[in-house]
């Protein structure tokens, strides 16, 4: 497989298989989403669009980065999202780095959205559709620089070619991030203190995260790996 690494903003051509890496938090709450029932997530580009799509669809979950917001029902907190009703509910999420990067490869063949919770899920599917072909991980964070990101990124392409790589080294890098430095130590709004050890829960889930384009909407979906299962 080859693979390559790269911000949002060095995204300039439409990549055939692209796996979106938001550890802290976006796609550890996406799959905790999933988990709690929702049956779909769908990306948004802003966050009017967002309360639109709520307001359009009563019963929509709308969700976003910092502190609760007037017409905003969830914030990006895997922790906090535990108190909320999703069961058979669709989810609207904006964030500041990971659904803007899932939007920026909207029209890639493959599109998946990780972090470690989904980890072992991802490298299945990735094995089983890219095997021999061109991956590009796109590391959202901090420009390509965040290192919780980059380093989930690193340990799904490492474990694509070396099913037997240990994860070690790659969960001490992302524990070691400034990200999860500021969610420690209460920096980042509508954050809590739970939930930088729910993003470095590896493998917590059996299923990884596809999104396509259905409609004029960016849609993630669940997808179980049946040997995980």
């Amino acid at each position: 497989m080859d693979t390559r690494f790269l911000a949002i903003d060095d995204v300039v051509d439409t990549p055939p298989v692209a796996v979106v890496i938001d550890v802290m938090r976006a796609y550890t709450v996406a799959a905790w989403a999933f988990a709690r029932g929702a049956e779909k997530v769908v990306l948004a580009a802003s966050l009017d669009e967002c309360l639109a799509l709520k307001a359009a669809n009563p019963g929509w979950v709308a969700l976003k980065d910092g502190p609760p917001a007037p017409g905003f029902d969830a914030v990006n907190s895997p922790a906090l999202l535990q108190t909320v009703d999703l069961a058979g509910r669709t989810v609207v999420q904006k964030t500041t780095a990971g659904t803007v990067g899932a939007l920026a490869v909207k029209d890639a063949e493959l599109v998946l959205c990780a972090s470690f919770v989904v980890a072992e899920a991802t490298t299945r599917l990735l094995r089983e559709r890219a095997a021999g072909g061109s991956v590009t991980f796109v590391v959202t964070g901090e420009d390509g620089k965040a290192e919780e990101d980059l380093s989930c990124a690193q340990y799904i392409a490492r474990r694509v070619a070396e099913p037997d790589a240990d994860a070690a080294e790659f969960l001490r890098r992302a524990a070691d991030s400034d990200a999860a430095g500021e969610l420690a130590n209460g920096v980042r709004e509508g954050a809590h203190p739970d939930d930088v050890a729910l993003c470095l829960e590896l493998d917590r889930f059996a299923f990884a995260m596809v999104a396509k384009m259905e409609g004029t909407l960016m849609v993630l979906r669940p997808q179980v790996v049946p040997e995980l299962a």
